[in-house]
């Protein structure tokens, strides 16, 4: 987390608002219980810790208590999409097909999509308001992990997981899943497997699978970094809760990016 200059810094700012007061509009606890927050050394401003409550932020400052950031500015808005197939990933199609605008129109303000999900892929897609979060999360370089459950045709076994994670050559390059894992083989001629990565290449996952002698037939984003679609159902939406914003706006400022899942074979934005 980068700390702001002393000339941009709210510290003797009259503008601003008592940390204590800041942090209990933000939901983190009742104004006392961020007092002793405050007094225990469990609260940053800017990146620098705080033990005084007189200390006064202004929305733009960045706090964070335990390392995780917290939301001041309340006008941004977080929705996470369960987005079913058939939905283009666009707030304007030029050919006229379902697009997430079924979405946004239901809110004032002007909400994006961070990243996309092809039409044939279902799942997790991020709506917001936030324009510098959004190109942070999508941006490959910062490295947000993405998981995908893909049911594909045939078997596959343990040498094709290795092969997916240790790197295939595609027209565009080599790429390589960050980890990869075997969930079940519900028929003779199909498998459901798991892939995670953060790859920034159109339909990747897609042509991974089918590089290694496995069509996609159906293909689900279950995760975006630290957001899980849990029982969201197909075409449904959902605020973020306060610790999800949290998560976000930490790798936002620089915090560590979580990872997608553990238990796989592990070994950069498409979103399929």
């Amino acid at each position: 987390m980068n700390d702001h200059s002393p000339a941009t810094d709210s510290y003797s700012n009259p503008e601003g608002e008592r940390l204590q007061k800041v942090m209990a509009a933000a939901g983190v606890a009742s104004r006392r219980v961020c007092e002793d927050l405050i007094a225990a050394g469990r609260v940053a401003v800017n990146g620098v810790r705080v033990e005084e409550p007189g200390r006064r932020v202004l929305p733009t400052d960045l706090v964070s208590v335990d390392g995780k950031a917290i939301q001041l500015d309340t006008t941004k808005l977080y929705i996470m999409l369960n987005k079913p197939v058939g939905i283009v990933s666009s707030l304007n199609d030029d050919r006229g097909r379902p697009d997430l605008r079924r979405y946004t129109s239901m809110f004032d303000e002007r909400l994006f999509n961070v990243g996309r999900l092809d039409a044939q892929t279902s799942g997790l897609l991020l709506l917001t308001n936030d324009g510098e979060l959004a190109h942070i999360l999508a941006h490959p370089s910062f490295g947000v992990l993405k998981t995908y459950i893909a049911k594909v045709e045939g078997v596959v076994n343990q040498h094709t997981i290795n092969k997916l994670v240790g790197g295939i050559e595609l027209e565009d390059g080599l790429i390589e899943a960050d980890k990869a894992r075997i969930i079940g083989t519900p028929s003779n001629d199909e498998t459901v497997v798991e892939v995670t990565l953060h790859s920034g290449r159109n339909r990747i996952v897609r042509r991974m699978l089918e590089e290694v002698g496995h069509p996609v037939i159906d293909l689900v984003r279950r995760q975006f970094g630290p957001l899980h679609l849990g029982s969201l159902a197909p075409d449904a939406m959902r605020d973020l809760t306060k610790e999800e914003v949290g998560e976000l706006l930490t790798i936002s400022r620089g915090g560590k990016v979580s990872a997608a899942s553990d238990g796989e074979t592990e070994k950069d934005d498409s979103d399929d």
